[in-house]
């Protein structure tokens, strides 16, 4: 089988130089942009991190080719990530414009299936969160939140709390 053919170590050596090149330039980007370059605040910075570490792996795996292609690739990114966050941060119409909005799955115990429907998420993977969240009893949850990077938040409590209306600003219901 071809799959297991083996490397020259010349190559070996380019995708360790092409690895460590590409890490301390990974480094210099964060410092420069920032560490949202690399967060999964939205679905954009999902797609964003994913994008940029096909770029990275694309550079490390292919050590024949220049690096530049993937350094200016990564820069391009980074510049468009930092800019497209600060409209994000100071324009609410275009962060309504760009933006996904959180889903409440449950409130107060209760579920809502309509909402489960709409983010495509089903009734068993709602109860997988909330056993992965501790919780016994549907009582105890106080929200359920689909979130704009499709991670699930369970706030719950055996207290009698309610949750703080600023939690759920932009939540939709």
């Amino acid at each position: 089988m071809d799959i297991f053919t083996t490397i020259e170590l010349s190559i070996i050596l380019k995708m360790l130089l092409a690895g460590v090149c590409i890490y301390i330039y990974i480094i210099f980007i964060t410092k420069i942009a920032g560490k949202r370059t690399f967060a999964k605040m939205s679905s954009f910075d999902f797609a964003v991190t994913i994008a940029m570490g096909s770029i990275l792996a694309d550079a490390v795996n292919k050590p024949g080719s220049s690096l530049m292609p993937a350094f200016v690739s990564l820069s391009i990114l980074a510049l468009l990530q930092v800019v497209f966050a600060k409209f994000r941060s100071s324009s609410d119409t275009f962060e309504n414009a760009v933006s996904n909005t959180p889903i409440l799955l449950m409130k107060d115990g209760e579920i809502f299936y309509a909402n489960l429907k709409k983010a495509l998420v089903s009734q068993a993977d709602l109860m997988a969160k909330l056993r992965e969240a501790n919780v016994l009893q549907l009582s105890q949850v106080r929200a359920v939140i689909f979130e704009t990077t499709g991670d699930i938040s369970v706030l719950h409590s055996t207290d009698d709390i309610q949750i703080d209306e600023i939690i759920l600003t932009d939540v939709s219901t």
